[in-house]
Order: structure tokens, then sequence, then C-alpha cells
């Protein structure tokens, strides 16, 4: 059993307090088990008795029953019917009481939230349920829960996290994470070829089935070339129109740009994709387009790719993309003008990149990934946007070809990856 305990704490921290708590995250990232096995051991350590803790997996056939909200709420009030007692009601995988109905016509209450605030008068039962799409859940948090929605997103495992279950030494561990990713499950598998077919498994029976059986996917085959794409094309500035035109070209598949930009929302609605936009910096304005989209898990983009296109640049960047989300930080790719001269001597402005922009309260930092910065050319590549950007907030580059972190002349916090991965706290060094 991997201790999550990042999760376990947020549970705990919760309880009682008045508000459904919403576990959301990718299929298969361990939410369930997060609620079933560590949580629930929790309660019963805590002396809560088993009767009082009930468990609803709408996942499961044998609770097909329930996914009609009407039932499931019967059986709920019937369980908890004591008013002396006090329960804790788990429910997995919440969406299955969404009606598809409900989903096209929005205007519409969705039946189940209604069942959920229902419990929230109930003043001996306490509510947590998890779900794996976004639209479902997270996004409606604020108005169907009428703010009494509480959200804790789980995602798949952190490198710390797989390091320590691992029994790996750190470059050992880092480069089998850097393959394969941290869906919990890869932990039990040997070979590489059960752990390629589990995470292949995964798109096409978990991934795609539940995004098909949710919406109407009139292409299934735009849908399936569109997640490679994304896949392929990690940390790169893209959107609808040109992903439109690279599928026609490439592929012979043809979709018109409504579609694509339906088709994104669906994959980044069930947490496949992170969405990060960019951020003019001088300007402090947001660009609509184009965007880049990251991979949740990198070892699900692996092997959607077939393992072929192993280009450590960009995985390396994705990993430290998903290591920001998961310590709580907004992401955004920073854009600063600089203007510099041209081989005629004419002074020119061009927009330069910063990697990202983390951002979490009062704090922010600017962050560069640069897989290696042995060369002078490199490293005057990598540090001109940061030496560019005006304001005191922290300026990082994550690089693989550091040693121990340092701090040089420009106040630049110079940091090797595998450090910066391990220690939560490494960017305030």
């Amino acid at each position: 059993m991997i201790e999550r305990k990042k999760y376990l704490d947020a549970l705990i921290k919760r309880k009682w307090n008045g508000r459904i708590k919403v576990v959301t995250g990718i299929r298969r990232s361990g939410k369930s088990t997060l609620l079933f096995e560590l949580f629930k051991n929790h309660l019963l350590e805590e002396g809560v008795p088993q009767k009082n803790i009930i468990l609803v997996a709408l996942d499961d056939d044998a609770n097909e029953n329930y996914r009609d909200p009407k039932k499931l709420s019967e059986y709920i009030r019937e369980k908890v019917s004591d008013k002396k007692q006090k329960y804790y009601i788990l429910i997995d995988e919440i969406q299955y009481a969404i009606a598809k109905a409900e989903l096209t016509h929005r205007e519409d209450p969705v039946k189940v939230y209604s069942v959920l605030n229902g419990f929230l008068h109930m003043n001996n039962i306490d509510v947590y349920v998890t779900g794996s799409n976004s639209k479902m859940l997270s996004k409606d948090i604020s108005t169907e829960f009428r703010g009494r929605g509480d959200v804790v997103k789980v995602y798949p495992l952190s490198f710390a996290e797989f390091y320590a279950a691992s029994n790996m030494d750190k470059i050992d561990a880092y480069n089998e994470y850097s393959m394969y990713g941290g869906m919990p499950y890869l932990l039990q598998l040997n070979s590489d070829e059960d752990k390629f077919n589990y995470l292949s498994d995964l798109f096409e029976e978990i991934y795609f089935k539940d995004i098909e059986e949710r919406y109407t996917i009139k292409l299934p085959g735009v849908l399936r070339e569109l997640t490679s794409d994304l896949c392929s094309s990690v940390g790169s500035l893209t959107n609808a129109s040109k992903i439109s035109r690279t599928l026609q070209s490439t592929q012979n598949k043809k979709a018109d740009v409504e579609t694509i930009s339906a088709y994104l929302s669906y994959l980044t609605d069930s947490f496949l994709f992170s969405q990060s936009v960019r951020y003019d910096i001088k300007g402090k304005k947001y660009f609509e387009y184009p965007s880049k989209y990251y991979c949740t898990d990198i070892g699900l983009r692996n092997v959607r790719l077939g393992l072929r296109q192993q280009d450590e640049t960009h995985i390396m960047e994705n990993c430290i993309y998903n290591e920001l989300i998961v310590r709580g930080y907004h992401v955004d790719v920073g854009v600063i003008p600089i203007v510099e001269k041209n081989d005629a001597g004419n002074r020119v402005q061009k927009n330069c990149e910063i990697d990202f922009i983390a951002t979490k309260g009062s704090k922010r930092y600017y962050i560069q990934s640069a897989l290696r910065m042995d060369d002078e050319i490199k490293e005057k590549t990598e540090l001109r946007p940061l030496k560019a950007v005006n304001d005191s907030f922290k300026k990082i580059v994550v690089s693989k070809s550091y040693g121990k972190s340092w701090v040089d002349d420009d106040g630049i916090l110079r940091i090797n990856l595998i450090d910066f991965l391990l220690d939560e706290g490494s960017l305030d060094r």
C-alpha cells in the first residue's frame, strides 16, 4: 500500500466541515484506494464502527441500481436512519449517477447534485465522493453545491512518492518514472511488456470509453489522433485550428475547428491533459491562443506514442510541469519582449518564452526547464528571458547537468532536476 499522506491529510483536515468533499482526478490515479482503503482505515483506527462507514462504488455493476440518484438517496437515508449515530458516506465515481441527457442540457439541474445537497441538511452524516470528470464535478462545485463543496485533487504518483515506494536508487527511479510514469498499479508489475500493455489498455478500455459513453463522439478516429498529436507535441504551442490542419495534412482526417475544440475539452475534462496559457509578463495580460498542453502522466504519453518519441527535453519539461501542479501551483507559460539587434544592426523586438510561471497566493516563480546547461550558447539562450524580467520574483533554472544547487551572480537559482522533484521546498532554497 502506497502512503498518499498529502491527500489523506487533506481529507482528515476536512472531516465534519459541513461540506461535500469531492475527490477528483484521472481514472486509476488512486482515488478509490485513497477513499475506500486509506481513509476508511483511518476512520477505523479512530474508533469509527465499520457499520457507520457506508461505501458505495458506482463503477461496480453490483451497484448499478444506485446510479439512479433517487435510489442512491433512498439507500443511504435508510442506512443512516439512527439519528443518534454519526456516519461517513463514501461514494466512488459519482459521475455514474449523472445521466448523459443531463450533460447535454446543462440548463437543467443535475439530479445527483440535488441528492448530495440534500445530504448536507442531515447533521449525522459526513459525505465524500470521487469523480473522474471535471466538467461534471470540479467545475460545478461553486454553482451546484452553492459554495458547500470542497475539492481535493488527486494526481498519479509524484516522483517523490514513486521513488519512496520503488526500492530503486534515484537515477534508476527517474529513468523508470520518466518512461512509464506514476500510475500506482505499475509498482505491482515487473516486466516492461506488462507495464506497456497496462497503460495502453487504460486508453482504450477506460479513458476513450469513458469519453465516448459520456459524449456524442462522431469521429472516434479523430479523438484518438488528436490524443496522439497532443502527446507528440507536449510543450509546444498549439490550438484547435493548428491541430485541425495538422490532422488533415498528416493523417488525412477532416475535422472542423469546433469539433477539435470540443474534443480538447473532453480530454482535459477527463484529466488526461492540462492546458497552460501564455501570459504577457510585461503587459500583464493573457494571450487568447495558442496554448501548451501537458500529459497528466508521462507514462501514458510515452506509451500512446509506442515509446518511439523519447525526447528527453520534452519529457523533463512535462515532469516539471506536473510536479508544479501537484504542489498546488497555477502554471502559465511566460512571454517577455526583448529588444536586440539583428544581423543588419537594427534594433528589433522579439518575444521570448519562459517555460513556467508558477503562482500560489502571493508567491510567484519564473522557471526554465533546461536538460543541459553545459555550453555558453545554451546557457545564454536559457537565461536571457529570465534576466529580462524586471520584477523581484524568484528566477530558477532546473537542469539535469547541475550537481548541488547554487545561486549565480544574477540571483538565479540553479537546481538539479532530481533535487527539485524530491524536495517540495526546493523553490524556496
